[in-house]
């Protein structure tokens, strides 16, 4: 490495660092020295125009600094070739009067021209129209009652009304103070309408159309409503499609694809569970998955209101393990067959294989209280388990599947008890065969059961 690349590789680092406070001391001594912070001098206007005479004399920058008793290695080469060269272009320009401080300060900040009393009316004008529209936009969108949070523009949003109040009211050369109004950047504004973001955003708005269509044909899938993670479930096992859970809710949210939803179960604001003694022990204490089809039996009644004013009833009994259900009766009035004929039923399905420790759970109700009810278990080799008292929990997996039934059923259209059944009957089908579960694999009831056979 040669000498001279030494020099150029000291003077680059000299540029670079900051002054120490020992070396702010010492420059500040200078006479011709206003000023000095960690990263730079400000120099007098007599030391300029000095600097620019001896120079035309022949003398050299450096030499010029060292003999106004600067220290050249404290400031650096780098920086005097700078001055040297901003100070030349100056003058060449303005001459002497381009060598004077005209910096407010010596701040390095242009002075702010004083604004007229009509620009001040403009601007004032002009932001009253900006928050005018901005209070007008939710109310297009939903009336915000009383203690409502305050309604927050995304950037676009912000970009578009800017736009519109601007086109409105004729403000073209509003543009920089309407953005700093709503807090955005002007760059931001002006990239947001070049033709490649528009195009950008025209390329996705199509894109989303077309997963649109995808997700809805998902969502009518058998004429059953589902929400986001349902239609996740539904396209990969029907369409062979995989799609983002994400993805799925925005477009849903975009296009307002509105999925059921649940209303809070009442019996879940019980409160916590007493210890008291129960007719028949929970034997089960909430292990409804055991990875074992046929071992655990839940059941439990729930009405199905329908019509103007009538009421039906479901007894049902669902496999813990694999979710499938396996057995169902539907009447019209509340009496011991309800449970009884769904025991019966269960017995006449050939899917139903019995384990060797099956074990079937309710709650405390009459009907599986019944002497009647609890002599058919036995006789089928089953044991008995109920929930505690007042603990809806101990039997939560059918109280979960009564609710997506509700939801996802059109109970309430039908006329006549026939029609219930009916409309029951296909719900059973479709959730046995096509209603995806999140939790066991992201397969149907039936394919989990085959699953879990294959696997044991």
């Amino acid at each position: 490495m040669t000498n001279r690349q030494l020099v150029e590789i000291g003077e680059n680092i000299m540029s670079k660092k900051t002054f120490t406070e020992k070396e702010i001391k010492q420059l500040s001594i200078n006479p011709f020295v206003k000023a000095v912070s960690p990263k730079g001098i400000t120099y007098t206007d007599e030391f300029k125009r000095l600097f620019i005479a001896e120079k035309e004399s022949g003398k050299f920058s450096r030499q010029i600094f060292e003999e106004a008793g600067f220290d050249t290695n404290i400031i650096g080469m780098t920086r005097i070739h700078a001055a040297s060269k901003r100070w030349n272009a100056a003058f060449k320009m303005n001459g002497v009067l381009g060598l004077s401080d005209t910096r407010k300060g010596n701040s390095g900040r242009p002075r702010e021209r004083e604004l007229s009393l009509e620009d001040k009316n403009a601007r004032l004008e002009a932001q009253i129209n900006l928050l005018k529209a901005e209070n007008e936009l939710p109310k297009k969108d939903s009336i915000r009652g009383k203690g409502a949070k305050e309604v927050v523009l995304s950037p676009s949003q912000k970009f578009i009304l800017i736009r519109s109040v601007i086109e409105k009211y004729k403000l073209k050369k509003m543009v920089r103070y309407l953005c700093g109004v709503a807090g955005i950047s002007r760059s931001a504004y002006y990239k947001y309408y070049s033709p490649e973001s528009q195009e950008h955003r025209k390329q996705r708005e199509e894109r989303d159309e077309e997963l649109k269509e995808i997700i809805l044909k998902a969502f009518r899938h058998k004429n059953r409503k589902k929400g986001a993670r349902q239609i996740k479930m539904t396209l990969a096992g029907q369409f062979k499609i995989v799609f983002n859970l994400k993805r799925i809710r925005r477009i849903m949210k975009k296009y307002n694809i509105v999925c059921p939803f649940r209303r809070a179960n009442p019996y879940r604001r019980l409160m916590k569970a007493t210890q008291e003694h129960s007719v028949v022990p929970n034997l089960l204490k909430r292990q409804f998955n055991q990875g074992k089809p046929g071992k655990v039996l839940l059941t439990d009644i729930t009405y199905l209101n329908y019509g103007k004013s009538s009421r039906a009833y479901l007894s049902m009994i669902l496999d813990g393990s694999s979710g499938e259900a396996l057995a169902y009766n539907v009447s019209d009035r509340m009496t011991i067959e309800l449970a009884t004929d769904t025991i019966k039923k269960l017995k006449k399905n050939k899917r139903f294989k019995k384990h060797k420790d099956s074990l079937i759970h309710s709650d405390q109700g009459v009907h599986y209280t019944h002497p009647h009810f609890q002599k058919m278990i036995k006789r089928l080799g089953i044991r008995q388990s109920m929930s505690r008292r007042g603990n809806c929990w101990d039997n939560a997996p059918i109280e979960s599947f009564f609710g997506h039934l509700k939801d996802e059923t059109s109970i309430k259209s039908c006329l006549t008890l026939e029609e219930v059944q009916k409309e029951i009957k296909q719900y059973m089908t479709y959730y046995n065969h096509h209603r995806y579960q999140w939790n066991r694999k992201k397969m149907t009831p039936v394919q989990y059961r085959d699953h879990l056979l294959e696997v044991a």
